[in-house]
């Protein structure tokens, strides 16, 4: 038990300090219904106020707690106030103080989360009065006063259950039952009530993420979290720590307007809500994240034949596969499809005229002269881009972890200055936690880069690259090469041992840069995804 201490000013009267008993007034709502309706906050405190004064007891402004939590759980979970009303009355040892509440409900719904707030202030010598009931320091009336408290917590635990068999009812029929999802609100219907309805930020924002993504604009996910950061879909962290809520939107059946819950066993069906993009999208975006359809680049390539893997049959579809064959003592090498049941199936084609073949194909389709300068100003864009962003990044980190260390700082004068063992143990706590965040946000942080020196070559190596594919392609090691194919090519190439190489195989790189230049953009119009059906 804590031991009430004397007021250390010598000059106040014992007597007077004894007689006075300070209200600490809390009150609680779990829901903004709650907080607007006649038993909210407002209601709860004026009859706290009544009660307090009927009983002669000190009431100050700085001791008045309104919270919005849930009804049930512990103050350390989510009862930030009460954890308040510890650290006051440990502020003022030598002060009698009493908890005013409107009903025992207020505390918590759940039996272990009142009894192990009232053991706290039981401890610093502090006891609970309420209008509506009458407490009782006797076995006879911690045994109500537990009947009460368990009361609330079956109520709390029936009306769960009732909102929950009325949101799965609601899921049944293929209404999405929760709070909005990110790109939508929850706009009320006169026929359907409250339906998912595409906002500015999922139409404007979302829908070319998802699209960018799905049609290989965004190659990795963190592609298209900077371009939502970029966008303001998101915006207080690093694009690289919103990769779980992508993964989840890009999984999410809702966004081509249908419903699935499966923590209740509800299967995904059609919904009434219209989506952000069509059913093709949403199954190339599938697609790309169960890894089908993306190219892999082989391990077990080999030094003697740098196109295995990299090249399919014309006949059937099948990998090409090579290798060396002994005929008359002598080794000779051939790429050859092995599919028996194909025309060209285990005949072979000679390396030399294969591997000549693609040298012709890179080498005819070189860029043309009068696109240089178009490859120059792209790039020069898009280098300064990354530049500025990167340097923006840089500061947003270094601001970031400025406000942490000033948050931890406080954390610790308030764990100095704390007289509770447990208040200080969930102030250590948060230091721990804001301490790994400094870490993360210094693994992450962005050095400031020079890069004025290197851009010439940078610049260099890429025009080089689409100007003469074949001659860097020469100079890369093997892994090396396989990577550049699949830059210069948007899949495997297919070869016939009778007519080659398809005329058709044009390296994207130099068919992108010849598109964009003879294109006017003006009259490219953008179209937007159609819902699958009027759903209204």
């Amino acid at each position: 038990m804590v031991k009430r201490l004397e007021p250390k000013n010598k000059s106040a009267s014992l007597n007077e300090v004894r007689e006075k008993t300070y209200a600490l007034i809390y009150c609680r709502v779990s829901s903004e219904r709650q907080r607007t309706e006649g038993h909210g906050l407002d209601a709860q405190e004026a009859r706290c106020r009544e009660y307090s004064e009927e009983k002669n007891l000190v009431i100050q402004e700085n001791y008045i707690y309104r919270e919005r939590a849930t009804g049930a759980g512990s103050s350390e979970e989510n009862r930030a106030l009460q954890v308040k009303i510890i650290q006051d009355i440990d502020k003022y040892p030598f002060r009698n103080f009493v908890v005013v509440i409107d009903d025992l409900s207020r505390i918590a719904r759940d039996t272990k989360g009142y009894l192990s707030f009232k053991e706290k202030l039981k401890k610093r010598e502090v006891n609970f009065m309420c209008p509506n009931f009458q407490f009782d320091d006797t076995p006879e009336g911690d045994y109500i006063e537990t009947v009460v408290t368990a009361g609330n917590e079956l109520q709390r635990k029936v009306n769960r259950r009732q909102v929950i068999q009325k949101q799965k009812a609601r899921l049944d029929a293929g209404y999405w039952a929760f709070g909005s999802k990110k790109g939508y609100d929850m706009i009320k219907d006169p026929q359907h009530g409250k339906i998912l309805t595409p906002n500015k930020e999922g139409l404007e924002m979302l829908k070319p993420a998802l699209e960018g993504f799905a049609n290989g604009i965004f190659v990795r996910k963190v592609d298209v979290c900077k371009f939502l950061v970029e966008k303001g879909f998101w915006q207080r962290q690093h694009p690289s720590a919103y990769i779980d809520k992508l993964d989840f939107i890009l999984r999410d059946p809702a966004n081509i307007g249908d419903i699935e819950y499966l923590p209740w066993e509800v299967s995904r069906r059609l919904g009434h809500h219209n989506g952000i993009i069509d059913e093709l999208t949403y199954n190339l975006i599938q697609n790309r994240l169960d890894k089908k359809g993306i190219n892999r680049i082989r391990i077990n390539v080999s030094e003697d034949f740098p196109l295995r893997g990299l090249l399919v049959c014309a006949g059937c579809g099948h990998f090409i596969t090579a290798a060396w064959t002994t005929a008359r003592g002598k080794s000779f090498p051939y790429y050859f499809c092995q599919n028996g049941l194909c025309e060209f199936g285990k005949k072979s084609a000679r390396r030399k005229n294969v591997e000549d073949g693609f040298k012709d194909l890179l080498e005819k389709n070189k860029l043309k002269p009068e696109i240089e300068n178009l490859v120059q100003v792209v790039f020069e864009k898009v280098w300064k881009d990354e530049v500025s962003n990167s340097e923006l990044e840089r500061k947003k980190g270094l601001q970031l972890k400025f406000s942490l260390q000033e948050k931890i700082e406080n954390l610790t004068e308030m764990a100095v200055q704390s007289k509770s063992d447990s208040i200080r143990k969930i102030y250590e706590e948060q230091i721990e936690k804001v301490m790994a965040e400094i870490e993360r946000v210094e693994c992450k942080s962005i050095e400031k880069i020079d890069l004025s020196v290197p851009y010439r070559n940078a610049l260099d190596k890429a025009i080089g690259l689409v100007k003469s594919p074949y001659a860097v392609w020469q100079k890369l090691p093997l892994l090396e090469k396989h990577q550049l194919f699949f830059f210069l090519f948007d899949e495997k190439l297919e070869y016939s041992k009778k007519e080659g190489y398809r005329n058709d195989n044009l390296p994207c790189a130099v068919r992108l840069f010849e598109d964009f230049a003879t294109s006017n953009t003006l009259d490219v119009e953008k179209g937007a995804s159609k819902p699958r059906a009027n759903k209204f």
